[in-house]
């Protein structure tokens, strides 16, 4: 029986993501296996490599967006789940803005980012 959940994702651009990724100090591998509980391994687009045996995947859907998939249970062992989602989730969220921003020649724009409770 596999352990991987698949959760469906926002996220639409595999460089960013990549840059995100990176930018957080995480490991990024193409077109990889995900590692999951006792050695089960699923094919992804988008492997973000953690600390541990168990690793976060991306893979594209039909209509552009990306499905993540992970052992959650595997991956909690290690790291907050919530927290280290919710932290690519928002450095997605920052890069994206920045490069929509520069495609649109803003590039000497500020930026302004309000966050509220």
């Amino acid at each position: 029986m596999s352990h991987f959940s698949t959760l469906r994702t926002k996220i639409t651009d595999s460089e960013i993501l990549k840059t995100s990724l990176r930018d957080l100090g995480i490991s990024v591998k193409s077109n990889a296996d995900v590692r999951g509980y006792n050695g089960q391994r699923v094919r992804a687009d988008l492997v973000a490599v953690l600390e541990g045996e168990y690793d976060l995947g991306w893979s594209r859907n039909s209509d552009g967006t990306f499905d993540l998939i992970a052992d959650l249970w595997g991956v909690a062992k290690k790291h907050n789940q919530t927290e280290l989602i919710n932290a690519i989730n928002q450095k997605y969220a920052v890069n994206k803005t920045l490069s929509e921003v520069k495609q649109r020649g803003l590039q000497n724009a500020n930026v302004k980012l309000i966050v509220q409770k």
